[in-house]
């Protein structure tokens, strides 16, 4: 009995120490891995878009000068046109018979004119022999210059004529576009028309109209360096581009007292004819000079209940704290800040679902996307 009592005890014993040293000792936690990035200066240009209509640079209505049948139309309709290019001729036939009775009319005066001429010599001869009175050659004069004033007469009138006749043939008076005719042949059309004939837009260039609040006028001015180009991009209605650059001309005088905005006009080069009168556009117009900023990815700002911005950043301890932030808006989809945040600092790109308040973190270099990392080179030299 005192030999079985020894055994189960050794065994109790032995059965004892093998479970103290197989029990696990408690584990610890991970540290979290968290993808950072190191916040810098970065050359920003901070940009607006606006909306705005184009209008051509020069706009001119044909219009008939003279009176009559429309006999031709001399171009085509959507086609670029010259300066003094012919675009219809209106029935001559009555212009050239009034430039032929004008050409009659002078030449019955210039006859007369050389008549009293010689009438007149002859009279101032005789005058001053004594054998004609002063009266008679005094009459003499004045019917000379009568006949002087009577061809200067006729050869305005004769001008007029040819003018009317140049008139029939209706002609741009700029280099442009011309848009559809607004009369055809047979019309009948005179100087009173309300309606044009055709109209010609000079769109080679063309003027953008935007509107700016006042409050950032000044600003724009500097960074137009004086009427400078600016990188202004005209956008279109899908969203392309449709001009890269353009040039601050001016400003309006007044400002809109409902919205605070001016009008501001830049010209566009348009060598495509992308660009038409009356479009609406969207103009990218720079906020003034480029100037040094700290970017942060959009997905390293977090909002709180109450929508304060703030991000995760990482000390020099390599614990996490939160950073309230004050944001400017955001530039190529990358916050801009303005308070919070100093050049040097890391945020957290990846990972804050892990963090707390003073947490060690094991941080990594946050892999910036190609297209990221690209606009970010051309930024930094620009």
């Amino acid at each position: 009995m005192r030999t079985f009592r020894t055994s189960f005890a050794l065994v109790a014993t032995l059965a004892l120490a093998m479970t103290a040293c197989s029990s696990p000792e408690p584990s610890t936690e991970a540290v979290p891995r968290v993808s950072v990035v190191t916040v810098g200066p970065q050359r920003v240009q901070r940009d607006d878009e606006l909306p705005g209509r184009v209008a051509a640079v020069r706009t001119a209505q044909i219009r008939a000068q003279v009176g009559g049948i429309v006999q031709r139309r001399m171009f085509e309709q959507g086609a670029e046109v010259s300066a003094g290019q012919a675009l219809f001729q209106i029935d001559p036939a009555a212009f050239r018979a009034d430039v032929d009775s004008a050409l009659a009319a002078l030449q019955r005066s210039e006859a007369a004119l050389s008549r009293s001429r010689v009438q007149s010599q002859r009279l101032h001869a005789l005058a001053a022999a004594q054998a004609v009175s002063q009266q008679h050659r005094d009459d003499a004069s004045a019917e000379y210059d009568q006949a002087r004033a009577a061809v200067n007469e006729a050869r305005a009138i004769l001008s007029r004529r040819q003018l009317d006749l140049r008139y029939a043939t209706v002609s741009a008076p700029i280099d442009g576009r011309i848009d559809q005719a607004l009369v055809t042949e047979g019309a009948l059309v005179g100087v009173a028309d309300a309606e044009p004939m055709a109209v010609v837009q000079q769109i080679d260039q063309v003027y953008v109209d935007v509107r700016q609040p006042a409050s950032q006028l000044e600003a724009l001015q500097r960074g137009a360096g004086g009427g400078d180009a600016l990188p202004v991009t005209i956008i279109g209605a899908a969203g392309k581009p449709l001009a890269e650059r353009g040039r601050l001309l001016f400003s309006g005088v007044n400002v809109d007292a409902r919205t605070g905005d001016v009008v501001l006009r830049i010209l566009v080069d348009n060598p495509g004819r992308q660009l038409l009168p009356g479009m609406y556009v969207r103009a990218r117009v720079p906020r003034g000079a480029p100037s040094d900023a700290l970017l942060l990815p959009q997905q390293s700002v977090l909002r709180s209940a109450g929508g304060q911005a703030y991000a995760w950043v990482i000390g020099g301890d390599g614990r996490a704290v939160i950073r309230t932030l004050e944001l400017d808006g955001s530039v190529d989809r990358q916050w801009l800040v303005r308070h919070g945040l100093q050049a040097g600092d890391k945020v957290v790109v990846e990972g804050q679902e892990r963090l707390q308040e003073g947490v060690t973190v094991d941080a990594r270099d946050w892999p910036m996307p190609v297209a990221k990392a690209a606009a970010a080179g051309a930024a930094a030299q620009g």
